[in-house]
């Protein structure tokens, strides 16, 4: 059999959203908070009162949480994985002794069977220790073989492949490649059907775990042929499978434990048994895993927070200045407050996020998505204002500090190995263009032909007749609702009151659904092409979550008697923060540089600015841009090493 060829696929800009949009769950069966937030309809009840596990599950998740920061206290040591530059085998042994990488697993397959709620909050406390352990264990099990598995997965693969990852083989997700990151119409990597095989061939960049990993979930196109409906689809792949080579281990400005690598396919041999759902469903499946996935990251965003928040409390307490500790002066108070706010609140997402998705009762996709992009932007901004408040120290590595005596505090390596995530798994800009299409949803299922080139007058027409019923009865609903009523919300009235931030995010809702039923009108099928419109409304709807979030367990820890009072304190704090920022982001949706930006990008890439970059060296070699992925075979020494 012939190798393929190394023409990549060609797709238009159409065919690129096309793909995407297949890949879409294209119903809401269950009902969605922030769905409905966005379409201006403040759904309290879908969150309040705040759901909790059921006390068996706390039990087992408390369990394994004590077992774990004993571990992460005694075995893991960050400073000696930042300076090796790898996890020592003897802690990820530890961590499958343990039974970590089996903690989503059920207990039928040998896994730990915890919630989603006690899952997020072991990576917190694990990312804590250090954040490449977090990642580790975040890639295996929430975008790694078990999550598609058990969504996805027949019978027998669960029972071939599940007890394996519970306990001794390390899993990775095999999508992005050389010229392949968000737009995945043009993936290159092959499998193609043979007998009873799929045979792989094609190149993968940036396989997380992919330098350690035993079983691989691969992303490849069938070629659409006799009896083989074709398109992309998910594989499981064994990582020592002849003609799979691991060609590089990555190395990142952050995450240096990260066994991150190049993987190259070639004449694969994969048995047709282990393809995961039908041809084609690959994309599908891989958004349908991210959409619970995704909230790992923010977990470990937590638990950042919560070490910046204790290192700037103690620090801010001891370093004195003019008189004072520096806490006490208002522009390092000040910063101090956003962490603390932040913390709360973003735990507040993630918890809520996460009992939502173990309940099942609610759609979580935005949800998830925007507890994603909240936590890792306000992740990096946080260990931003900790260096910041640490001055010089903070900028000194922990290494450089203790050599001269001090306090190894790695509050730079944090800023480091936080950045990764506005890019991880949907980079911040691309999470903006799939929570606006999510939450323009409903307008499109309505009004969608009347902007389509493509529909023709009949259809236009017919849409024009639906749209003008579902309008009819959604615009009058904008004009005035609960958040106009004093006595709205009292139940959230003590000592402290959240009732006018809960009034405020009803008004504000309905305020940011007119806004974007303007923008459909006023841009039409151009809507698609404002991207900075559209991730300013998706950044309000992240804040308005957020300040829900933030009230509805300020509520839940008062009626428990947990800190309450403090509780409402903070959630309070953030709520006047958030409204400052989302008061700026509703300026900026009509007042921006939008159309400027346009004009002066097209000069930069035109050259017409050239000028600008005189006075310089260049400190770059002359490689290619994009390293070439012919398929073929490997040239290069196998790095995978897998770990036993």
């Amino acid at each position: 059999m012939s190798a393929p060829t190394a023409n990549k696929p060609t797709v238009t800009e159409r065919e690129a959203r096309q793909v995407a949009e297949a890949a879409r769950e294209q119903d809401w069966r269950k009902p969605s908070f922030a769905k409905e937030l966005f379409l201006g309809r403040f759904r309290l009840d879908l969150v309040h009162p705040h759901p909790l596990p059921a006390d068996e599950h706390t039990q087992r998740g408390e369990e394994f949480l004590a077992k774990l920061r004993d571990f992460c206290e005694t075995k893991i040591d960050s400073a000696v994985i930042e300076r090796d530059a790898r996890i020592p085998d003897a802690v990820i042994n530890g961590l499958k002794e343990l039974g970590a990488l089996g903690m989503k697993i059920d207990t039928k397959y040998g896994g730990l069977g915890l919630t989603q709620v006690y899952y997020n909050r072991a990576l917190a406390l694990v990312g804590s220790a250090n954040p490449a352990v977090g990642a580790l264990l975040s890639a295996h099990q929430s975008i790694g073989v078990p999550q598609p598995l058990k969504l996805f997965g027949t019978q027998e693969q669960k029972d071939t492949f599940l007890p394996r990852c519970a306990r001794t083989d390390i899993s990775a997700f095999l999508l992005t490649e050389p010229d392949v990151g968000s737009d995945p119409a043009r993936l290159a990597t092959t499998a193609v059907p043979d007998g009873d095989d799929y045979v792989l061939d094609g190149v993968k960049l940036w396989t997380t775990n992919g330098v350690v990993a035993d079983l691989l979930v691969v992303m490849a196109r069938v070629p659409k042929s006799e009896g083989h409906k074709g398109g992309i689809t998910a594989f499981v792949v064994e990582a020592s499978s002849e003609g799979v080579t691991v060609e590089n281990r990555n190395a990142f400005m952050g995450l240096r434990g990260l066994e991150n690598g190049v993987t190259r396919f070639h004449q694969v041999r994969v048995p047709a048994a282990n393809r995961i759902g039908p041809e084609g469903a690959g994309l599908k499946i891989a958004l349908t895993t991210l959409n619970t996935g995704r909230l790992s990251l923010p977990a470990m965003c937590v638990g950042a927070g919560k070490w910046c928040l204790k290192i700037a409390r103690e620090w801010s307490a001891v370093r004195e200045q003019w008189g004072k500790p520096v806490a006490l002066h208002e522009a390092v108070g000040s910063k101090i407050s956003f962490i603390a706010a932040t913390t709360f609140a973003l735990e507040a997402v993630v918890d809520l996020s996460s009992q939502m998705a173990d309940e099942d009762r609610n759609d979580i996709r935005i949800e998830a998505a925007l507890a994603k992009l909240y936590g890792s932007e306000m992740g990096c901004r946080m260990a931003d204002e900790l260096v910041q408040i640490r001055g010089g120290r903070g900028f000194e590595t922990a290494a450089s500090l203790s050599a001269r005596g001090e306090r190894a505090v790695p509050a730079e390596q944090l800023l480091r190995d936080l950045r990764i995530n506005r890019i991880f798994e949907g980079s911040t800009e691309i999470m903006h263009l799939l929570i606006a299409r999510e939450a323009v949803d409903a307008h499109l299922s309505v009004a969608g032909d009347l902007i389509d080139p493509e529909k023709s007058l009949s259809d236009k027409a017919k849409a024009g007749a639906g749209a003008g019923v579902f309008y009819a009865k959604w615009l009058p609903k904008l004009v005035a609702g609960p958040g106009q009523l004093p006595g709205s919300y009292s139940d959230f009235k003590h000592e402290v009151d959240l009732s006018t931030h809960l009034r405020y995010v009803e008004r504000h809702a309905r305020k940011l659904a007119r806004s974007t039923f303007y923008a459909m009108s006023r841009w039409q099928g151009r809507m698609e092409t404002k991207q900075g419109f559209l991730g300013r409304v998706v950044d309000i709807g992240a804040e308005l979550f957020a300040m829900s979030a933030a009230c509805v367990r300020a509520e839940l820890l008062r009626k428990q008697g947990r800190n309450g009072r403090e509780a409402y304190q903070l959630a309070d704090a953030f709520c006047h923060q958030a409204r400052i920022r989302v008061e700026e982001l509703f300026a900026r949706l009509w007042t921006n540089t939008d159309d400027l930006d346009r004009k002066v990008v097209r000069g930069v890439l035109s050259g017409t600015y050239e000028w600008l970059e005189h006075g310089i060296v260049d400190p770059s070699d002359d490689g290619p841009w994009i390293a070439e992925a012919a398929p073929g075979p490997s040239a290069r020494e196998n790095v995978h090493r897998p770990i036993r």
